[in-house]
């Protein structure tokens, strides 16, 4: 479990990027974390995994301070960062130096993993594509079965049968006692994905809701002219809208304008939830 308890930081004293933040993350959940530019996603990330310290508040991975960073929270953390080095040395060389930091890592699922990217245990990691590394990076996080696991914009960089790919093997690797955090704007690569959808704004979590829990209150669809909506935005067909869901019926999540639609109208779909 992660708890994050009036969480303040900023880089700087004048500036502050979260104020008061609170945050519970429970296992068997791939939660997304949205967020415009700047918001401070990757940020959050960073403190979670204890790269960072709060100013104030308090952040607890599995019973561990974060910023601690013992070893026992640390071989239960996998974070994949947005921006990565990797060193002149082959996967399997990688592999055999890392691995053993990682008291869970699986090599027959690694092997599986790497098969299902086309890669191959004498691969030179800095002769691999972008997009390559990125699948290597995921092979061997998803291989430590890593109790917590960050990935910060992960689809960045793969072509569109690798978004379909990660999507797939993420379903399939991850377990219930897991959690993985997903900071994303490509909301479209991992609509199927994500669950819980959390997004942040001006410092604090302003929404954090199950599936379930949207579907259930909200509904996504085209509008009327003149037809009233708690948001709604033009599109190449007229006017898509988020509706309070009254029939009880479960239209298609949009996470797109869901997104769009929190940012402009935080209290007003947030109301729909607390009726």
């Amino acid at each position: 479990m992660v708890t994050i308890q009036n969480l303040t930081f900023g880089y700087n004293r004048k500036q502050r990027l979260f104020d008061q933040l609170d945050l519970e993350l429970v296992p068997g959940n791939i939660y997304g974390l949205l967020g415009r530019n700047g918001a401070g996603k990757t940020t959050l990330l960073r403190i979670i995994s204890g790269l960072v310290f709060p100013r104030k508040g308090h952040c607890r991975v599995m019973g561990h301070t974060a910023s601690s960073r013992l070893p026992g929270m640390l071989q239960d953390i996998y974070f994949l960062p947005e921006e990565y080095h990797l060193p002149a040395l082959t996967i399997e060389h990688f592999v055999g130096l890392n691995a053993p930091f990682y008291n869970r890592f699986d090599r027959e699922k690694f092997k599986w993993l790497l098969n299902e990217f086309q890669l191959l245990p004498a691969n030179k990691l800095t002769q691999l594509s972008y997009g390559q590394k990125k699948k290597f990076l995921l092979a061997f996080g998803l291989s430590t079965n890593a109790r917590l696991m960050l990935m910060d914009e992960p689809t960045n960089g793969l072509d569109i049968p690798s978004k379909s790919q990660f999507r797939r093997v993420i379903a399939a690797s991850v377990a219930e006692e897991q959690i993985l955090l997903i900071s994303t704007h490509q909301v479209r690569d991992l609509e199927s994905l994500i669950d819980p959808v959390i997004i942040i704004e001006g410092g604090r979590i302003i929404f954090n809701q199950s599936v379930e829990s949207i579907n259930r209150h909200l509904s996504f669809e085209p509008l009327k002219e003149g037809a009233r909506s708690l948001y709604a935005e033009e599109t190449f067909t007229g006017h898509a809208g988020i509706l309070p869901n009254t029939s009880g019926k479960e239209t298609r999540l949009d996470l797109e304008l869901l997104f769009n639609g929190v940012i402009a109208s935080t209290k007003e779909i947030n109301q729909v939830f607390e009726n």
